[in-house]
């Protein structure tokens, strides 16, 4: 079974490696020069099962007209002058609901615990090193409405078999040692041990390299141009060549959907921009130990070997990626106000990726319409955490072997 794999970022690079195990021909073709140097190069380096949610939540429509009026807000809408951002608004409020709330937050947590279990394998299968951290994740919060709110979210939690601890302040300054000179400021948090860290970049740049030696072909530089399907095979031309295969996989994150729809398949996928600000660590011990996430501001702060990196928001703003000095003051302050003096703002490096997200929560990973083309997209902000469990996902879907995930469930 030859396949043409579009896009080589985290979930690209982790679907061509277990459709090569399983030993299909691939190829990965990518328009940048190296994997993984566009949604997965700066992400906040977060694989939480425990927090994988829909944005789509009751109470987000009201908590949105608010945020439009907030200086350092997590959510920012400009508008992109197209029908299609205002559909995909509308269908993400329709999924406002409690009852589609906990069906869409169900299928995410599902995926996310089995791509975790994936990582693991897959990391211990093949040495991979990327910074990483399994110290857990803790979700901070500044108000007691929010820590009301995480209690009935670990019900959820509890069902799916995934750890939680609700802490007070105190507890929050145990997990995280250096939060005890601000846990006045906060009222507790929900902290998730199972989760883990790590460089989404390096990571998919060490999986890219041993998916060439199983055989996997990367053509870097290349831009898709056309696919056009003719006599059950595919015809993908791009500004380079011509390739020929049995089966395509669209992993282009937000661009999958420019991609399909000169073959009449609309995917509900809109690109969320999102921001991180990576700094060099001044004081260690003044520095998270592991991942900590604001929920206030939905921004996390995530600890690599000598770097930590802040990152978060959602920016509705279609294919903008330049960077807006407003952002990074917001990364900046969070920073500054959990872990004061514990890096150099001066020294950071600001990023800006889209995010390609449903308007639901789950990703899109199957066949489309039309036979021989399948998709692996829309995971929003969770690719990094879904992505393993994603790959290894469609592979069996298209090699015909039995998933370990019940994929019924996941509405696939």
């Amino acid at each position: 079974m030859k396949v043409i794999v579009i896009g080589a970022g985290v979930i690209g690079v982790t679907t061509a490696w277990y459709l090569a195990r399983a030993g299909a021909e691939v190829i990965v073709i990518e328009r940048q020069p190296q994997p993984a140097l566009e949604t997965s190069f700066a992400n906040a380096g977060q694989i939480s099962p425990g927090y994988s949610a829909p944005w789509a939540a009751p109470g987000i429509p009201l908590k949105a007209l608010k945020w439009l009026f907030q200086r350092h807000a997590p959510l920012s809408l400009r508008l992109d002058g197209t029908l299609w951002q205002w559909q995909w608004m509308g269908a993400m409020l329709m999924n406002c609901t409690q009852a589609r709330y906990i069906e869409n937050k169900s299928r995410m947590l599902q995926l996310a615990a089995y791509s975790r279990d994936c990582l693991q394998s897959l990391r211990d299968e093949l040495d991979l090193q990327y910074e990483q951290r399994a110290g857990g994740t803790l979700q901070v919060f500044r108000s007691w409405r929010q820590l009301d709110a995480a209690a009935r979210d670990a019900d959820i939690l509890a069902r799916f078999g995934i750890a939680c601890e609700i802490l007070d302040s105190a507890g929050c300054a145990i997990a995280e040692p250096a939060l005890s000179a601000v846990r006045h400021k906060l009222t507790g948090g929900l902290r998730l041990p199972g989760d883990e860290t790590g460089d989404c970049y390096l990571f998919t740049t060490q999986l890219a390299d041993a998916a060439a030696k199983l055989g996997v072909e990367f053509r870097f530089n290349e831009s898709i141009r056309k696919i056009h399907r003719q006599a059950g095979t595919f015809q993908v031309k791009t500004d380079h060549a011509l390739h020929v295969a049995e089966h395509v996989v669209v992993a282009a994150g937000s661009y999958s959907r420019q991609l399909l729809q000169p073959l009449g398949i609309a995917l509900p996928v809109y690109p969320v921009k999102g921001y991180s600000l990576t700094l060099p660590i001044m004081q260690r011990e003044l520095a998270p130990v592991s991942t900590v996430m604001d929920e206030t501001y939905k921004v996390a702060i995530t600890r690599f070997d000598q770097r930590i990196r802040i990152g978060g928001m959602a920016e509705l703003a279609g294919f903008d990626l330049s960077l807006r000095p407003a952002r990074r003051k917001t990364l900046e302050m969070v920073a500054a106000d959990l872990f004061p003096q514990a890096a150099d703002l001066s020294q950071g490096t600001f990023w800006a990726g889209l995010r390609p997200m449903t308007p639901d929560g789950p990703p899109l990973t199957g066949e489309t319409g039309i036979p021989g083309l399948w998709v692996n997209t829309g995971h929003g902000t969770l690719g990094w955490t879904m992505a393993c469990g994603s790959g290894r996902l469609l592979a069996d879907m298209m090699t015909g072997k039995q998933s370990g995930i019940h994929t019924g469930d996941l509405g696939q």
